[in-house]
């Protein structure tokens, strides 16, 4: 088994060394390096070609999600998963707009932590159920109005089958290919497949716009 390279990014020492105890006990996570800041997190995504970055928001000289801008637009292969103590939509609104992958507490359990990560590395885009919740209500304040005329993106997703949109709707809870196959008792191949046709129907190209459609059209509730 090829290990899932991680990268840690947190200008808090204790909180890396901690994380380096936890992640280096699993058999299938390297931790390949650490940073305390934004600037140096991007020179060593450069270098180590991370599978995962592990990043805080708040640091020096640049911040989280400065870096987690920079990254997505050069570091194709490397996904980054955001670790923070802020529990804010504002947050977790910008971080998937940026690209980024997920989003998780500081007070999360371990093994959701792990979960992330893995869930991440697979390309799937690790959202607590929380935090959807937590932006589907924030929306439904905000368009009060959501129920006028069919627009673009309905027609779209209209176009998907049963299958591509319950796809599509796991997909953007979080779940990982292989958890799909399970549910919908298919193979991993064939659920790619799926995902890969309806990205292309929804014309979207990234995990960050999947998830960003699926609350504009409230499938998380």
């Amino acid at each position: 088994m090829t290990p899932i390279r991680v990268l840690m990014a947190d200008d808090h020492a204790v909180m890396r060394a901690g994380l380096r105890a936890l992640l280096s006990a699993e058999r299938d996570i390297e931790v390949v390096g650490e940073s305390e800041d934004g600037l140096d997190c991007m020179k060593k995504v450069k270098v180590l070609e991370p599978d995962v970055v592990l990043m805080d928001i708040n640091m020096p000289h640049c911040n989280g999600l400065e870096a987690l801008r920079e990254i997505q637009a050069w570091a194709e292969g490397t996904r980054v998963l955001v670790l923070t103590m802020h529990d804010d939509a504002g947050y977790l609104r910008e971080v998937l707009a940026s690209g980024g992958s997920g989003y998780i507490l500081k007070q999360a359990a371990a093994d959701e932590l792990l979960s992330a990560i893995r869930t991440v590395h697979e390309g799937g885009v690790f959202l607590h159920p929380h935090h959807a919740r937590v932006l589907v209500e924030e929306r439904s304040t905000n368009h009060q109005d959501a129920a006028g005329p069919i627009d673009g993106k309905q027609l779209k997703y209209g176009s998907l089958s049963d299958r591509e949109a319950e796809v599509f709707r796991l997909v953007a809870l979080g779940h990982r290919n292989s958890d799909i196959a399970e549910l919908m008792f298919l193979s991993v191949k064939t659920v790619e497949t799926y995902k890969s046709r309806l990205m292309k129907k929804l014309d979207i190209d990234t995990r960050a716009a999947l998830v960003r459609l699926a609350l504009e059209l409230d499938l998380l509730t």
